[in-house]
């Protein structure tokens, strides 16, 4: 990023959870910011709780056709945009129990926004990228490498495997350009849309199993984004790096 002018950071799925932890480290460090996603109460919430220097557009990035239209009306506010982080994602539970067309709709729905969000989103705002200088910081999981922890998350594994695998494309096609392409798999991150109503028991039980000894905070999400967006990062692309505390490492 320009550290001479304010960076522009467009983040999906930037009301709620890792994202929304996200847009506010942005604020903190004097960004501006942009946050997408589908439900228009809790982003006009959000960007009115961080401030003057946030701005919203709804849309779901599962459809090309809203992709484009709030893409288009971000670029004609903020021609060229520094940070784009994919955040925007959800999980259902499938299991192979499951009736068949159940199962499809379930995969579909969480394919569509995990991994063709996070494609449609990527190739829309491209040509706006700084060059050079610019990022795309993608939001998988460690369920990309382990499958999640318990049976369940075949669409939501699968889907950020292929968020993998789309940030190591990108990152062939861009990082000639100066853009640098990365992603960041989060471990177990507490008080989440994704963990916050987990038992007791089960939060205690992942706890156990992590060297470093306590659960993930969305800061720490966050905190890496912002190292990946600065120019201190600038060597590093095509890395898909584990946030984890050492619950999983060596991938």
């Amino acid at each position: 990023m320009n550290s001479k002018k304010q960076s522009v950071a467009v983040i999906t799925g930037g009301n709620s959870g890792i994202g929304r932890s996200i847009a506010e480290a942005f604020v903190h460090q004097g960004s501006q910011v942009v946050i997408v996603g589908r439900n228009q109460e809790t982003l006009a919430a959000t960007s009115e709780a961080l401030g003057s220097d946030t701005v919203w557009y709804q849309g779901d990035v599962s459809k090309s056709s809203e992709v484009a239209t709030f893409v288009e009306k971000i670029v004609q506010k903020f021609p060229k945009i520094d940070v784009l982080i994919n955040a925007a994602g959800f999980m259902h539970t499938i299991t192979t129990t499951m009736p068949l067309s159940e199962a499809e709709n379930l995969w579909d729905e969480v394919l569509n926004v995990n991994l063709k969000g996070s494609f449609l989103t990527s190739v829309a705002i491209a040509p706006y990228l700084a060059r050079p200088g610019g990022r795309i910081i993608n939001i998988s999981s460690i369920g990309s490498f382990t499958g999640g922890s318990r049976a369940g998350g075949l669409a939501y594994a699968s889907s950020k495997a292929g968020v993998n695998g789309l940030t190591y494309a990108l990152a062939r096609e861009l990082s000639s350009q100066g853009i640098t392409v990365n992603a960041i798999a989060p471990g177990f991150i507490q008080n989440t849309g994704f963990t916050g109503a987990w038992p007791e028991q089960i939060v205690q039980d992942i706890v156990k199993q992590i060297p470093v000894g306590r659960a993930g905070e969305t800061s720490d999400i966050a905190d890496t984004v912002l190292f990946l967006s600065s120019p201190k990062a600038s060597f590093i692309t095509g890395e898909i790096l584990n946030v984890n505390g050492g619950w999983l490492f060596g991938r």
